[in-house]
Order: structure tokens, then sequence, then C-alpha cells
């Protein structure tokens, strides 16, 4: 069988892996960049976050959107197979915080070095700067048109990934394909995103925060997330927010409040004592440099603005309501949300090709006979932490797998 892949990321190199292993195919990769992986080599800023050590139960909690269509592919293909694929390929693995898997040698270029040499092996035949324009089948061949000539085949793989970071190749191609072939493309929208706040001048950009619970109200929905957070030039990133993202980027956020509780440890009765305490103990200092015990240095001013509080109040004339407003801002901070980052600047994109459309066993089309669909063209994504590679190779290896073991007809 004549297998064409569209796309050398995770998704398209562990399909071409897995495929070859049947010396009677013959695989050939066609990659629009002058490498493969591109993507992964940035990944993990630059480290590679291949995977998460965890079950397949906490794996497919951490799938956003339609987890239950990974069930087949994550049970074929695992987190603990791509550990041992890994290992037993000569890249040595290691888990850190958060069951987060790395390279040992920190170096994403030694993933990119073991399915280089897989290919090598299996003989793949490997076309790069090779910009494919459109497929079509006619009786039981395929015919993909690219800018090295037409190459058919018997069996067309897409794994064109998403459309964030198209400097790396990922330009949304793959739903125009899908599309010829009258698949339903669901809206891609940025995931795993920074937001953007309206009404902020930047002032607080570099500044993170641990132990923070993020909040937003949406259509009588609260979503919220504790943990670290980060405020950039334009708005807020960091964990938390990008986590916040992937569950609300379906909804419209503009003008919506985001609220910081910068200290969600303590409730309400809790801070109002211990301000209480500090006015007696800290008679003669101004509110400002009071706020230094409870607030990191570069936030003092912009919560005194936020709350116009009087800078130079004394502690010991602080009145019953400033209190109050004092702790209601500790609670609540409030930001307005202009909108999310540009997809162009996502992790990964949510959307894509409609998952209903797709067998969840081997990634075929339901539609047209032997046209696969793996990765993030798809309408999947996940949670940071190595889940949306693992989503990448566990497609992969269920197309590449099914692909290994048929016959041509």
């Amino acid at each position: 069988m004549r297998i064409v892949i569209i796309g050398a990321g995770p998704a398209g190199l562990m399909t071409a892996v897995e495929c070859s292993k049947n010396k009677d195919n013959q695989v050939i990769i066609l990659e629009s960049n002058e490498k493969i992986g591109k993507k992964l080599f940035i990944t993990g800023k630059g480290r590679c976050n291949v995977t998460n050590n965890c079950s397949n139960d906490e794996f497919l909690k951490n799938v956003v959107t339609n987890s239950k269509f990974l069930y087949n592919s994550i049970s074929n293909f695992s987190t603990n197979d791509t550990i041992n694929f890994f290992n037993e390929s000569g890249t040595l693995l290691k888990v850190e915080r958060g069951n987060r898997v790395f390279p040992k040698s920190d170096k994403s270029s030694d993933i990119i070095k073991t399915f280089s040499k897989l290919l090598k092996k299996d003989n793949v035949k490997l076309y790069l700067n090779t910009l494919v324009s459109d497929i079509v089948k006619k009786e039981e061949t395929f015919k993909v048109k690219t800018t090295q000539g037409n190459i058919k085949g018997d069996a067309v793989v897409v794994a064109t990934g998403g459309k964030s970071y198209s400097s790396t190749g990922s330009k949304g191609d793959g739903y125009k394909f899908a599309k010829r072939f009258n698949h339903t493309i669901i809206k891609p929208v940025p995931a795993l995103i920074p937001i953007n706040l309206k009404n902020y001048d930047g002032s607080l950009s570099g500044l993170s925060l641990k132990n923070v619970l993020i909040s937003i109200n949406i259509n009588g929905k609260r979503f919220s997330e504790f943990g670290e957070m980060l405020f950039t030039h334009n708005g807020i990133s960091g964990p938390i927010v990008l986590t916040l993202s992937s569950y609300i980027n379906k909804f419209e956020i503009k003008d919506k409040d985001i609220l910081l509780d910068l200290k969600p440890a303590l409730s309400y009765e809790q801070l109002n004592d211990r301000i209480i305490r500090d006015c007696s103990e800290n008679k003669n200092k101004t509110l400002k440099n009071y706020l230094k015990e409870l607030l990191p240095l570069s936030l003092i001013d912009f919560f005194i603005k936020a709350g116009n509080f009087k800078p130079d109040c004394k502690m010991c004339n602080l009145e019953k309501n400033v209190r109050k407003n004092i702790i209601q801002c500790l609670k609540n901070l409030t930001f307005k949300v202009d909108k999310f980052e540009d997809i162009e600047y996502a992790i990964v994109t949510s959307g894509g090709v409609n998952v209903k459309e797709i067998n969840p066993k081997n990634m075929e089309s339901k539609y047209v006979k032997n046209l696969f669909f793996v990765g993030e063209v798809l309408d999947l994504d996940a949670l940071t932490g190595g889940f949306n590679i693992q989503i990448a190779l566990s497609t992969g290896f269920s197309s590449g797998n099914y692909l290994k073991n048929i016959c041509k007809n």
C-alpha cells in the first residue's frame, strides 16, 4: 500500500513510524517546512514536554474537548507507551513536577532525532519544502497536488495541525482538505492562550503571583482556577490563565469581569480580624507601607489606584468602610476583559475536523475510505502538561497501526 502523510509533526511522524513497520507499505511524508518536527522543536520552551506520566483515566480528565473520542486511542497507545517508545529508541526521558515528561537531555531536538532515525530505518520517503494545494480521489486512488508535482497514494493521512504558530506550518490547510471531502469544521479558536485586558497600561508586566484564584462568570456559570499566573504587557497569562482560557474560549468574553482573589486561603472574616489587629500594632504606618505586608511591592500602587485608597492614610485612622473596601479588593480585584490573544500565539487550536465524522478506532473518515485525520487538525484539545502531544501521538499510532495491518484492496 502506498500511504501519503501530509505533515511531519508528532501525529504524522508517529503514523509514519507505525505503518512503515509493514515492509509492503510505501510511506511518503510531505512537509511544508525545511525540517521535520518544527513545532515540536519549540514546545516546552525548547525542552519538549512529550507526555504526562499518568493513568488513562487521568489523561482523559485533562482533555477539554471530546475526551470520549480518545478512549480507544489512549488505550491503544498510552502515556506509558510513549515513555517506553522513546526510552527504547535511545532517547531517555525524565518525569518532573506535575508528572510532566521531558527528554533527559532537556533538548527537544533529541525527540526529533529519534523520529528521524526511525524514518530512515524503515525507508520512509520524506519530501521537505513541499506544499500541498489539494487532494482529489478518483475511484480507489488519491492524487495529492504539491509543489513537487502530483503524488498518488492508496491512502492519505492529514496531519497538518491547527492554526496556531503558523510559522511552524500550522496554517489551517487541513481544514480545507477536509471540506474538500464534505467534512464539517468546528470553528477553530485559540486554546491555552493569554487573555488581554481592557484599560490596562501594562504596568504590572512581569509580575508573577502564586496561590491566587481567578474567576469569571459566563452565562450564569462560574469558572475558576487556583495556582500561578503572570501579568503581561497586554493582560494576563501563566498556568491558571491558560487553563481557564481553554474552558471559556467558546464563549464571548469581551467586557466580562475577571476577578482575582489575592488571598484565597483567608475568608473575609479572617482578613478583617487581621487588619483590625494590624491597625492596632501599626498605628503610625501609612496604608501604602502597610500593604507591603499583604502584597508584592509592584502591585501596591496599582491596588491603591484600583480601590481609590489614600496611600498616606495612617492605619490608626483607617475607617471601617475603608477596611471593608481593602478586603473587597483583596478578594475581588477586578479586571475588564478585552479579548483572547490572537490564535497565532495559542499553544494549541480548539476546533477542527468534527470527530463525529471520524472513526475513533483508526482515525479514518466515515465519508471517504482510506482518508485519515490525526492530531491537532481534529477537534481535540487538552490542558498543558504534555497532554496535547500525547493526543497527536495516540491518534497517529491509531491510524498507523491500522494502516500497518490492512492489505490493499
